[in-house]
């Protein structure tokens, strides 16, 4: 079959899930014959040290259908899901995990979403089969997700999701960017919605979920937080915040003088006199460093526009 055909690529990252692959293998493949769409099932082996690798092997054998992408090491989740994504030739790219918590059978209701018109279809474990300490971590993560960005998906790290094509085409992920896929979709104006769908306890495996892999999640929250912000004009917050710290600078040394030329008070051994000057050069260095941020973000958007177009009716 040739590769230009597949009209449905499905990606899996997978690390360590040496028991778990054949046998989601079998229910793709059941559920894809069903659906009697070209395919085809790309398995990310994230530096698996078991025999995962060796199995897939095993299946590349006898179903070509099957792709492997191997990497050296473990690069992390997101980094296989992009490895993926562009690798991936189908017009419908559908994600899930190799860990048969995501059910393959719910595939033929994502295609049917995205025929309804959407462009993301994310899967909402609405009662999930985790432990009670990952699912406290996944509520925090949610909540600080809803307060900075709010893109309005109840399980946003969720991996089991349905996309089109070119969603990915000005897309790179890295860090724990996976998570907010649907914020940044959103930001380019792909419209997304959700799907429930049920959660299943690990039969096979550990769990790669812990708490470095939050932190990490945070620190690209605050990020995607920027861009949907600022992307366009950094100078807003930079420059914002350099003028407010200038002007909490001056009102204190308008303050100071008073004190000396008004009232005859020395105010060369107040601390106040070091903070008032200390505000001054750090509002004129942020406003100094918004306006470095907006020539940059000038020459990023030379060559890449900061918007996307749907549709030329001529």
């Amino acid at each position: 079959m040739n590769m230009k055909n597949k009209e449905i690529s499905i990606v899996l990252p997978t690390y360590n899930e040496e028991k778990n692959v054949l046998l989601l293998y079998k229910i793709l493949k059941k559920v894809l014959d069903r659906l009697n769409k070209p395919y085809e099932i790309i398995y990310v082996d994230d530096g698996s040290k078991d025999k995962t690798f060796e199995n897939l092997k095993k299946m590349h054998s006898i179903d070509k259908r099957v792709k492997i992408i191997k990497f050296r090491r473990n690069f992390g989740q997101t980094a296989a899901l992009d490895a993926g994504f562009k690798f991936a030739s189908g017009n419908i790219i559908i994600a899930l995990d190799a860990d048969l918590q995501d059910d393959p059978r719910y595939i033929p209701k994502f295609v049917n979403k995205l025929n309804e018109g959407y462009d993301c279809v994310c899967a909402w474990r609405y009662k999930r089969k985790d432990s009670f300490s990952k699912k406290i971590l996944s509520r925090i993560a949610n909540f600080l997700r809803y307060i900075l960005i709010n893109d309005k998906i109840h399980d946003s790290g969720c991996s089991f999701k349905a996309y089109r094509k070119e969603c990915f085409e000005d897309l790179d992920l890295y860090g724990e960017m996976h998570r907010f896929v649907p914020a940044l979709l959103k930001m380019q104006g792909f419209k997304i919605t959700e799907l429930k769908v049920k959660h299943y306890p690990r039969k096979f495996g550990k769990t790669k979920y812990n708490i470095k892999r939050v932190l990490k999640g945070f620190v690209d929250l605050l990020n995607v937080w920027f861009w949907q912000k600022f992307s366009s004009r950094p100078l807003h917050l930079f420059g914002g915040t350099g003028i407010i710290m200038c002007g909490l600078g001056m009102l204190v040394g308008i303050y100071l003088l008073v004190l000396k030329f008004f009232f005859g008070k020395g105010i060369g051994n107040r601390p106040l006199l070091l903070l008032a000057i200390l505000l001054v050069i750090l509002g004129i260095q942020f406003l100094v460093f918004g306006v470095l941020a907006d020539l940059l973000m000038k020459i990023y958007y030379r060559k890449k526009m900061n918007y996307k177009i749907k549709e030329i009716i001529k």
